[in-house]
């Protein structure tokens, strides 16, 4: 096996601590041609599409990837901006924020760590900025300790699953792999459930309050529960949680579940069909929150800002409010620092004066690395 060296390696190299924060993906342009590679990535990965390899692999190739490209392109045309797609934007505004936030703290604290210490970055599991390159480029500075946070705050294999497979596959071709720490949800964190609660609490003291307000996260397929994935299970708690917060009563809100794909059963009740029926039912307004989705992208933006808001004025509704995702706001960038605090406590890295004092005298090479 070639493995994938650091080009720039020595042993004097200072170590540092490092923060990938991750997302789904984007195609890099909001066209067919763009659209195929990433859709055909993204649909390739068999923790996505559990179906066997040889049937999917043909469904794939001879029919989605000739169909869905042109049509994705639409939908995401609507939601591009000069900045390009706004998951792209938003993710990398977060990785800004949180860079700035976890340095500011590290420069008042005295944990071992320093604001130099650490490197934060950010990639998408499908497309670009791949998570290959942006460990690539960690591992070039002197990254010896890695917390990975995907931007899922509920479980599911084909998410954070998915991102985890994505790392452990690179760490396969590297021939020195860092100390590592996988955040695999906050789902009931505290803090994050604050943040969107006091996002909701905002939008009320603009807003006049909605008959009801509609918790969407995005769907899988029902059989994923039923073979052990607690994605669902997370939801409800989030959910749930949510509305403690918010001191709602059950008939308060709904959860439902939106970006249905395929023709098999996926989870219910279905954000479209809950948005079509509640009218006749006698609810005129609502508001509409994404708690699973940590910033806005084409399944909030067009998907339920503008189709689903469709669906509910089309069939008797009055009143429509889509509150966004918690995107970079303050709130939500604090109560991620604090889940990555509390991942890299105890973590020390050598100091520069460590590295003279020590002078490497046990070691026999002082060399940097072939590329």
């Amino acid at each position: 096996m070639k493995y994938k060296n650091v080009t720039r390696f020595t042993h004097q190299q200072k170590d540092r601590v490092g923060v990938l924060i991750t997302n789904l993906g984007t195609p890099q342009a909001p066209t067919a041609k763009a659209l195929r590679p990433y859709l055909k990535q993204f649909l390739s990965d068999p923790r996505v599409v559990e179906i066997p390899r040889l049937l999917w692999w043909l469904i794939l190739n001879c029919i989605i990837l000739r169909i869905r490209p042109a049509r994705s392109a639409e939908a995401y045309k609507t939601v591009w901006t000069d900045e390009g797609s706004p998951l792209a934007t938003i993710t990398h505004a977060q990785q800004k924020a949180i860079n700035t936030e976890l340095k500011a703290r590290l420069s008042k604290n005295t944990s071992g760590l320093n604001s130099d210490d650490l490197l934060v970055e950010w990639a998408m599991r499908y497309g670009q900025p791949s998570i290959p390159n942006a460990l690539q480029n960690m591992f070039e500075q002197g990254v010896r300790k890695l917390v990975v946070l995907p931007l899922y705050p509920q479980y599911s294999a084909s998410t954070s699953a998915s991102t985890f497979d994505a790392i452990a596959e690179d760490f396969t071709r590297r021939r020195w792999i860092p100390e590592l720490r996988f955040s695999n949800g906050y789902h009931d964190d505290p803090r994050y459930t604050k943040a969107v609660a006091d996002s909701i609490r905002e939008h009320w003291k603009n807003n006049k309050r909605a008959d009801k307000l509609v918790m969407s996260f995005h769907g899988v397929p029902q059989r994923y529960l039923h073979n052990g994935d607690p994605y669902h299970c997370q939801c409800l708690a989030s959910a749930r949680l949510i509305a403690e917060e918010l001191g709602l009563t059950k008939d308060d809100y709904i959860v439902s579940f939106q970006s249905l794909f395929g023709r098999a059963e996926w989870l219910r009740p279905y954000t479209d069909e809950t948005l079509k029926s509640l009218p006749g039912k006698g609810v005129k307004s609502v508001e509409v929150v994404c708690p699973g989705f940590s910033a806005d992208c084409l399944e909030t933006i067009e998907e339920i800002d503008k189709e689903n808001r469709e669906y509910f004025m089309e069939n008797g509704g009055q009143e429509f409010h889509y509150i966004p995702a918690l995107n970079d706001s303050p709130a939500h960038i604090n109560a991620l620092c604090d889940i990555l605090e509390e991942q890299m406590a105890h973590w020390t890295v050598q100091n520069e004066s460590t590295l003279r004092n020590k002078n490497f005298t046990e070691c026999p090479y002082n060399h940097k690395s072939e590329k």
